[in-house]
Order: C-alpha cells, then structure tokens, then sequence
C-alpha cells in the first residue's frame, strides 16, 4: 500500500470510524445498538477491503501480492457473513402505529425534510458517477480540468484512487436511486438498514481518500494544489455528510419506513 492511503486508512481507523461507531450507537436504544454498529461496521470494514484488495491487484504494487495480501480475501467472507448475521436480528423499534399511519399519508411536499434530501442525493449521485468517469479516463474537458485544479490524486500510478471511485460509483451510485426510491415510496423497511451500510461504507472510503490527498507523502504532482483545498474540502466534506444525515434522518424517524401492523398480517 502506498504510504499516503495507508496512513490515510490508518489515521481513520484509529479516530474516525470508532468516532462514528459511538455517533450511532446513539441513533437507538441499547437493544438496537447492537445492530446499529454492526451495520456501520460491515459497511466501512467491506469498503476498505475490496479497495485495498483490487488495488494492490491492478495497481503499480500488483507485482508484490503475497502470503497477507491473499489473507485480506478471509476478511471480505467475514464480512459478508456479519452482514447477513447482523440482518438477521430483529430490530427492536417501538413506535406505535397511529405513528405510522399518520406519517406514510403524508407526500413529499409535507416532508420539507426528505425533499431536501431528495435534492442532495440526486446531486451526490451526478458527482459520484462524475469522478467514476474520470476514473475511467473519460475524455470530456470538463472532467480533465477538475482533476486538474481540484482532484489530480485521481491520476496516482497506486490505483487505489481509481478503484475507489469505480466501486462508488458502482456502489453508492445505485444506492442512491434506491433511496431516492425509499424516499418516496412509504413502508419500504430496509431503509434505515441500508443507510447505515452505505453510510459506514462512504464514510471509510471518503476519509481515506481525503487524507491521502492532502498528505505530504503523497507525490506533489498528484496533491491537491493549495489554491483548491478549500473548494476541494468542502465538496468532499458535504458530499460525506450527505449520507450521514440521511442515515441520521433513517434510525431517528422511521415511521415513514414502516407499515403498519395490519398490512404485515394480512402478508
């Protein structure tokens, strides 16, 4: 791994994530925290390794895969398995169902909130889908003169920058569209689950590539220029945010979310 990602992943897992496991741990009560951290967990820890793996495998260290790389393969099965271990658990949400009803009647223009939200996910999807195609070396002038001014880490040789792009856009960019969907549609249960993968998940990847970017390790060539730290921590930092709060708004307030309890019987 190069050194800048790699004390960009290493700084964040020491503050950052344990800092957004407790943030969460909030969102519930103490028999749901369980669940809350889990799913942040299984998010963040997922992202981390499929990046680290497919960009030490296409990247210019993919001549140096050893005994350790191979090993990291294990962490992706344990993963998976808690993510489905984690979804099994019930939740333990107590909301009553008069709650409910009068919630899911309510449309969009009476949720100022979720169309708040709705704008910033379709913003966060055009740009998530905007560096996935820098990451593809796409040709348009517009996507040459960002990397340029604002993200020319995208371009670093290690590929770990590409390949974290290509899994977000791959990734978050569906993500987004069924939000986008959950938002609009009531009774949709896997809502508040959801947010909190994606959220652990874009949270790992986000900071990582923010402290690798702006790290003096990182090659000058491929810094962010000083001119544009400013713009470029501010896109990045609200672009990181966006599913924070959504995932906040999710685990809060999840009436919108649920069905009431005779719909369930009658299933």
């Amino acid at each position: 791994m190069s050194a800048s990602l790699g004390t960009g992943v290493f700084v964040l897992s020491l503050t950052s994530i344990p800092i957004c496991y407790l943030f969460n741990s909030f969102l519930s009560n103490n028999r749901d925290s369980y669940r809350v951290i889990g799913l942040y967990w299984v998010g963040s820890f997922l992202m981390q390794t499929i990046v680290y793996i497919l960009g030490n495998a296409v990247g210019k260290f993919g001549t140096q895969i050893g005994f350790f790389f191979i090993s990291h393969l294990l962490y992706i099965f344990v993963s998976v398995w808690a993510c489905f271990r984690i979804f099994s658990q019930p939740s333990a949400r107590d909301i009553q169902s008069t709650d409910v009803l009068s919630t899911v009647r309510r449309n969009l223009r009476h949720r100022p909130l979720d169309l708040v939200f709705v704008i910033c996910l379709l913003l966060a999807f055009m740009f998530c889908v905007f560096r996935g195609l820098i990451a593809l070396d796409c040709s348009w002038k517009l996507c040459h003169e960002y990397t340029q001014k604002y993200e020319p880490y995208l371009k670093d040789p290690s590929a770990y920058p590409k390949v974290q792009m290509l899994v977000s856009m791959l990734y978050s960019g569906p993500y987004y569209i069924i939000a986008l969907y959950g938002l609009l549609v009531p009774g949709c249960e896997w809502m508040p689950d959801l947010s909190l993968v994606h959220s652990g998940a874009l949270a790992q990847v986000q900071f990582s590539y923010i402290g690798a970017s702006l790290h003096t390790r990182t090659p000058f060539s491929y810094r962010v220029p000083v001119s544009s730290q400013l713009v470029f921590m501010l896109v990045n930092i609200l672009y990181t945010l966006v599913p924070q709060a959504l995932c906040y708004r999710c685990c809060t307030q999840p009436e919108f979310f649920l069905r009431p309890t005779a719909e369930k019987k009658d299933e």
